[in-house]
This record gives C-alpha cells, sequence and structure tokens, in this order.
C-alpha cells in the first residue's frame, strides 16, 4: 500500500462535507473468500538473517537525508522469527485466506537466472504455508512487492532493462511455482505497477528513487511484457498439474469530475483513470496497446509493443483469470486549461478532495490522502467489469484512523473509525454484486498488522492488529473482530439468497 500527496492539488478548507451513511450489514455470497495481506519488506526484518540478499529497499531506507522518515525495515514487525505467532493470530480472526509476498532477495539473494538460490530463504515460505493450511487458511502469494534485488539493479538497472529483467523475473517465478505451487493455488505477480513506475521512476519517493520523465513508462512496459511471460511460463508449465489462478494486482482511485456539468472535466476523470489504470489493465486484460489517450499525449516517451510482445500479450490475456484490485480512497478530477507538462505522467488532470460546489469527497481518515469513499468505490467496481470482464478480488483495503499513531495501546484497539469504513466498503461490494451484476470473489483487508509504511515509516497505522515496535506485542484491534463476524453473518445471509433463489428456479 502506498499513496503520495504530492501533486494533488488541496482545497483551502471545506465548505461541505460529505453524508454520513449508516452500515446495513448487507449479505455477500458464502463462497466469497476473506482474509488480511502484508508484504515482505513491510513486515519481515530479518534482514541478514539465514542468507538473505539486499534489495533495493535495503539500501533505499537508509539512505541521508532519509526519504522514510528516519526509519527502515530491518526488523520491522519481525515477521520472520514470528511467524508461528503471526498464524495462529490469523487463524484467531477467522479468515479464509492470506496473502503475503515472497521476498525474491530471501530465495534467490543475488536475484539472477544463473545466481544460487538460497535453502533457508525457501525454508522459510514453506513453513510459512505448511502452518496456514494447518489451520485451513489459503496462501495467496505475491511474487513481487517492490523488493527487487539489489544486485539486478546495480547489473543491468532492474527493470529499465526489459529483456534482462524478463529472464531473471522469469526464473525466480519458476523457481516459486516449483516449490510452492502444490500448495499455492492463487499467484499475483507484481503488486501495484502505476506505484513502481511513477513513485520509483518519476517522483522518485519510493525505492529505487529515480526521477525521470521517461523511465515510468519503460519500467511499467517491462512489468507488462513480464507480467504476461511469466503467465505463459505458469500456464504451460505448471497450471495444469497445480490447479491455481494467476494474475496481477492493480491499484487505483476512482475519480468524478470536478464540476460534473463540465464535459472538460468528464473527460478529465476518464481520461485520469485510463492513465491510472488502463495503462496495465487493457494490455494485460485486453491484449490491446495501451489506452489512446496516453498514446495522444505521453508521444515518443511511450513505448512501442514490439510484434512478439503483442503476440504474447495477445496468447495470455484471457489466463489472466481474476483482477486484483487494491483500493482506499477516489478523487475529483478537473481539467488544466493548459497543455500538459513535458514530464506529466497523470493526463493533464487536478487531483481534488473537494469540488466545484465545495462538497468533500468523503470524510478524513488518518491521513491526508485517504477519504472514505465507498460510493465511488461501488463506481469502480462496475467500471472494471465492464471494462475488463474478470471476477475481482479486493486485494488490499483499509484506512488509518484519525490521530491513531498518537494514540495509547487502548485507543488504538478500539478503532471504530476503521470499523465504519470496512463495513460501508463491504456493504458497497454487497450493493455491487446483488444491484450491479458484478462478480466479485474475495475481499482481504490491509493490513494484517501495523508495519513500515514505505515513505512514511512506522508513522501510518494501517493495521487491524496493532504492534508495539519496542517489545513487538501484538494485540488484536476491535476491527479484526468485527471483520471476523462482519463476514460471518453476511455470508450467512447470502447463503439464504442463494436457498430462495434457487427455490424460485427450480420450484
Amino acid at each position: 500500500m502506498f499513496k503520495s500527496d504530492e501533486g494533488a492539488a488541496n482545497a483551502s478548507s471545506e465548505v461541505a462535507s460529505s453524508v454520513q451513511d449508516s452500515v446495513g450489514e448487507l449479505p455477500l455470497p458464502p463462497d466469497f473468500v476473506w482474509g488480511a495481506a502484508t508484504a515482505a519488506y513491510q513486515i519481515e526484518g530479518g534482514v541478514h538473517q539465514d542468507g538473505k540478499g539486499p534489495s533495493i529497499w535495503d539500501v533505499f531506507s537508509h539512505l541521508e537525508p532519509s526519504h522514510t522518515s528516519g526509519q527502515h525495515g530491518d526488523v520491522a514487525c519481525d515477521h520472520y522469527n514470528r511467524v508461528s505467532e503471526d498464524v495462529a493470530l490469523l487463524a484467531s480472526y477467522g479468515v479464509d485466506v492470506y496473502r503475503f509476498s515472497i521476498s525474491w532477495s530471501r530465495v534467490i539473494p543475488l536475484g539472477g537466472r544463473t545466481d544460487a538460490i538460497n535453502e533457508k530463504g525457501i525454508g522459510f515460505y514453506n513453513d510459512l504455508i505448511d502452518r496456514l493450511l494447518s489451520y485451513n487458511i489459503k496462501p495467496v502469494a505475491t511474487l513481487y512487492h517492490w523488493d527487487l534485488p539489489l544486485e539486478l539493479e546495480k547489473r543491468y538497472g532492474g527493470m529499465l532493462n526489459t529483456a534482462e529483467f524478463q529472464a531473471d523475473f522469469s526464473r525466480y517465478a519458476c523457481l516459486c511455482f516449483s516449490r510452492f505451487g502444490d500448495r499455492v493455488k492463487q499467484w499475483i505477480t507484481f503488486n501495484e505497477p502505476y506505484i513502481i513506475s511513477i513513485y520509483g521512476h518519476h517522483s522518485g519517493v519510493l525505492a529505487p528513487g529515480h526521477h525521470s520523465s521517461v523511465e515510468p513508462f519503460r519500467v511499467g512496459h517491462s512489468i507488462i511484457v513480464s507480467h504476461a511471460a511469466v503467465v505463459e511460463e505458469y500456464v504451460t508449465g505448471f497450471q495444469k498439474c497445480q490447479q491455481g489462478s494467476i494474475s496481477i494486482v492493480m491499484n487505483g482511485d476512482y475519480y468524478e469530475p470536478y464540476d460534473a456539468s463540465s464535459e472538460a472535466d468528464r473527460a478529465a476523470a476518464q481520461r485520469r483513470m485510463e492513465f491510472y489504470i488502463g495503462w496495465f489493465g487493457d494490455p494485460i486484460y485486453l491484449g490491446a496497446d495501451y489506452p489512446a489517450s496516453m498514446r495522444n499525449q505521453i508521444g515518443s516517451r511511450l513505448p512501442h509493443f514490439t510484434k512478439s510482445e503483442r503476440e504474447l500479450l495477445s496468447r495470455t490475456a484471457s489466463s489472466n483469470s481474476f483482477y486484483g484490485m487494491n483500493h482506499y480512497t477516489s478523487q475529483y478530477a478537473r481539467a488544466r486549461t493548459a497543455s500538459p507538462a513535458q514530464d506529466d505522467c497523470f493526463g493533464n488532470v487536478d487531483e481534488l478532495h473537494i469540488n466545484s460546489d465545495g462538497v468533500a469527497i468523503g470524510p478524513l481518515s488518518g491521513v491526508s490522502w485517504l477519504r472514505v469513499t465507498h460510493h465511488q468505490f461501488r463506481k469502480l467496481l462496475c467500471w472494471l467489469w465492464t471494462r475488463y470482464r474478470r471476477p475481482i478480488y479486493i486485494t488490499e483495503n483499509g484506512c488509518p484512523c484519525p490521530g491513531e499513531n498518537t494514540m495509547t495501546v487502548e485507543e488504538a484497539v478500539d478503532d471504530q473509525f476503521r470499523i465504519r469504513y470496512f463495513g460501508l466498503y463491504l456493504d458497497a461490494i454487497s450493493r455491487a454484486i446483488y444491484e450491479d451484476g458484478v462478480n466479485i470473489s474475495g475481499y482481504y483487508a490491509w493490513s494484517l498488522m501495523d508495519n513500515f509504511e514505505w515513505s512514511a515509516g512506522y508513522g501510518i497505522q494501517f493495521g487491524i492488529t496493532h504492534v508495539d515496535f519496542s517489545t513487538f506485542v501484538r494485540t488484536p484491534k476491535k476491527s479484526a473482530y468485527y471483520l471476523r463476524e462482519s463476514l460471518k453473518r453476511r455470508k450467512e445471509m447470502g447463503s439464504m439468497i442463494g436457498k430462495v433463489e434457487s427455490k424460485t428456479t427450480f420450484h
């Protein structure tokens, strides 16, 4: 999870606020799965343990002056040494699934296709997976959650070299399929390619910290092609015997027009979503070129797919069997009147939290960029379903409570704001399923526990579990038990709906 305030235009005051909706506790299908999500660098720690190699984040988080609030993930939540405790915690929450990421440099310390495998790293993930299964929790594995082995950045610039990166990523992925795929049945190749590209290579606020107007599009191209290559590797070499699924996880806000009566703002809202989501979604899920709006504005900065790359995307588009979506908030989009700047990556759009009538898009959470926008979340689900027609898994969703970073443990665990956020977003999923006909299969809350939140360090808490970073004591928050009980009730209600529909259909 990551979002930056950089480039966002903020109104000086909120003239009006959003209506405070109540939670309806609406039904969900009985086979709807829920769980919690984490990422390796954010929770594992164990930076030098058992032969792990360095990643770009191990360097970036130690730069001076600091880019990460003077903090780093060397120990993080110490999950590497507390895995049994954390899996037992997950089980106590009644989750169906657990989404985690594999640290590439823990299993191949140098990362390359001819480099040595670290069997102790393999053993750690085998142990994690086996522990999950012992509690009947399904493991969902992300191959790349931002922690590129440092050596690959040094050798050839990492994702800036498409051919080299693709070859190394394919070898790493196939190693994971071969060692873990007998038990892992849902694979995710990359987490949030937009964030990797823009915030790692344009604004430079994430590793590797580059500032460029061209690199984001080269990196995005490498991710798309490497994803498709690995999907083909999985489908042709592993899927038949392992019976799993594979896709990618993309993030995205929904954009409302700043002035709903303005044709320019309506077009800006659509264009912003194409720059954000269509950039990756159209080639991966449709086997298509980049959106025309991007071609028109980005020009020569946007790479062209070669003939062989187009053929690869065409072959693999249908093999992406689900749409993984990370979503937190939404915004208003206002068309800029001037021509786009030479380094613009956003579609020549201003992003705002307040519209032309002075109405805020939603109540503010514990961080300035995240507002409660469940109505727009439902609209986004419909937009994605209409465009890509894949079953949707919400692979990250959550929020920090206002003032949570200064609360005592007792105050932090009584996280009523987060509970309401979860309830409203689950209601939006229900409405999208039953009223809009969207196929939504699962919901993975971000995050299992408070952790290292990238450039924000430990200053933002998204966890459903409180972590004391001096003692590493985990304390469940009320939201964890709310999710356990709410999902149980909602699925029971969904089961009754199914029974009524069955009687109506067959009798």
